[in-house]
Order: structure tokens, then C-alpha cells, then sequence
């Protein structure tokens, strides 16, 4: 049983990290669209990035096709750690049946549970990483800068930065608002994943298995969107923020804070900034996890079989 265990948290986290090379792209245009117009009424400021399409251009066009992975150290590190949790933490729940009922049907709530659990938890020991990511991903080219330019070289660079000026303790500096939103997209996702994936199967909808894992991240990844945004924009806001020499936020004093002002200031378009595209990472990024999760699952149980068998 440990093994299997240690086998899913690496199989989960490597899942994650080979998702988010594809979805980084996506998750740096997101981060400066919630930072562009910071705590200003709609249509009194200027947007170097008016959506997706015209956002990824923009970046290739004033920084080059780089920039648009800046940050994947960080993000590979954070989504590994996030995910070997999570996932882990989900498929032993399903293996030894905490998900269903007395009927062997999945439970909704029990799924937003154990993913609540797992989400949170890796969230939480990941939190530096994401911290660095959203630093980085909001560094650009003068003329499209938005939001506080932290100017790291490196990952290691911005590390040392923060130990120095805060100490270890300001590596988790905004991490409730990390947590708070790993605590609704998890569970909302290893909530919806399995029901979905039941719904569809048990139905005869699709029953072959790399179809059904991506039919299935489709629904879970439209609703994690929808709930996660606004927890994601006051993620993004709390950790790049500047701080004072107390390591205090300059901007926003908690998480409650910042999403009241951004909704005064802001409305709730500002609540909901990025959603588009926090909506198209999040899909290839759910079904993608899950299709390298559930094919590295496989692979190891066959080589499990092969090993018994030998």
C-alpha cells in the first residue's frame, strides 16, 4: 500500500508539470489581464491586453516567443507539489471506496471533500512556487507593463530576494488566498471529475478511456472556472502586490480586503478579469492532468501485473 501511495504522488505531480508546459502560455496573459487597470474603473485605463489571442501576440511581438513560458519553473515546481497531493489523495479515496455509497455510486460532496483536502493541502506547501510564478509572469516589456514589476532574473534569484528582505516566513505571504482558492477549485474539480466520468460511462456516452478522461475534464474544468476566477484574481493581486520592509502589503491588507476593493473600485468585472482565459487554461490543463494521470496509472498497474506475473 505505501508504495502505491508514493507511487501516486509522483505520478500525480508529473502529470501536472507535463500539463502546464502547454498551458503556461495561457496562465501568463491571464495573470496581466488581472493586473492591468488595478483598482480603477472600468474604461479609465489603458489595456495592453484585450483578450487571449490579442494578449499572446502582443507578448511574442514586445518580448518574444519566450516570454510566454516565463514563470514554468516555478508553475512545474508548485503544479508537481499541488498534485502529487491532490491527485494522490483522489485516487486512493476512490480505490478504497470514501467516494461512493452503500450503491457504489459516487457521492458528489465526498468528492469536493477529499479534493478540498488535497488541494489545500498541496496549495499550501506549494505556495512559495506560485508566488514566484505570478512575480515572474507579470514581469514584461515596458511598453505592455502592468502591475508591480518585481524585475527577478531566475527562480533561485527571486527566492533569495524574499528570504532576505522577509525571511522564511515571507515565502507564505498571501497564502490564504492561495489556499482559499485551491480549497474551491480542488474540490470543485476532483468533485465534478468522477461524477462526470460516471454520468458519461454509465450512460454509454463514451466509453473509450482517453475520450471519457477528456469529455469528462471538459465539465469539470467549465465548472472550476466559474467558482475559481474571483478567488484566482485576488490570488494573483495579494501575491504580487509590493510589501513594506515588515513584509506587509502595501495594496491590500488580507484577502477579504482586496476582494472588497476590487469590487468597489473595480465592479465585478474586475471580480471576474481573466476568466476567459483562466477558462481556456483550465480546460487543457484539467483534461490534460487527468489523461496523463489516468495513462500513468495504467502503465504502472500493467507493470505491477508484469512484475506478479514474471
Amino acid at each position: 500500500m505505501l508504495i502505491m501511495v508514493k507511487s501516486d504522488l509522483l505520478l500525480g505531480g508529473l502529470s501536472a508539470v507535463g500539463a502546464v508546459v502547454f498551458t503556461n502560455p495561457i496562465d501568463v496573459v491571464k495573470t496581466r489581464i488581472q493586473l492591468q487597470g488595478e483598482l480603477a474603473a472600468r474604461g479609465t485605463y489603458v489595456k495592453p491586453y484585450r483578450h487571449l489571442a490579442q494578449g499572446l501576440v502582443q507578448i511574442v511581438r514586445n518580448e518574444g516567443f519566450l516570454a510566454l513560458e516565463k514563470g514554468l519553473l516555478p508553475a512545474m515546481h508548485y503544479q508537481f507539489i499541488l498534485n502529487a497531493i491532490r491527485l494522490s489523495v483522489y485516487s486512493n479515496a476512490l480505490e478504497y471506496g470514501y467516494l461512493h455509497n452503500k450503491d457504489g455510486h459516487i457521492v458528489f460532496y465526498r468528492g469536493m471533500f477529499f479534493g478540498a483536502l488535497g488541494g489545500g493541502t498541496g496549495t499550501f506547501l506549494g505556495s512559495p512556487f506560485y508566488m514566484i510564478k505570478a512575480q515572474q509572469q507579470a514581469q514584461a516589456a515596458e511598453a505592455i507593463s502592468v502591475g508591480f514589476q518585481h524585475k527577478h532574473t531566475s527562480m533561485i534569484d527571486a527566492m533569495l530576494k524574499i528570504y532576505k528582505s522577509r525571511g522564511f516566513r515571507g515565502f507564505w505571504r498571501g497564502a490564504t488566498s492561495s489556499v482559499t482558492q485551491a480549497l474551491m477549485g480542488s474540490s470543485f474539480q476532483i468533485g465534478t471529475f468522477p461524477k462526470a466520468k460516471a454520468f458519461l460511462q454509465g450512460n454509454g456516452w463514451v466509453t473509450h478511456p482517453v475520450l471519457l478522461s477528456f469529455c469528462s475534464g471538459i465539465i469539470s474544468g467549465s465548472v472550476v472556472s466559474l467558482a475559481n476566477t474571483p478567488f484566482d484574481v485576488v490570488t494573483t493581486r495579494m501575491y504580487n502586490q509590493p510589501v513594506d520592509a515588515n513584509g506587509r502589503g502595501l495594496v491590500y491588507r488580507s484577502l477579504v480586503d482586496c476582494f472588497l476593493k476590487i469590487l468597489r473600485k473595480e465592479g465585478l468585472h474586475g471580480i471576474y478579469k481573466g476568466f476567459w482565459p483562466v477558462y481556456c487554461r483550465s480546460l487543457p490543463h484539467t483534461t490534460l492532468t487527468f489523461i496523463f494521470f489516468d495513462k500513468l496509472v495504467q502503465l504502472r498497474n500493467r507493470s505491477v501485473k508484469f512484475k506478479k506475473a514474471v
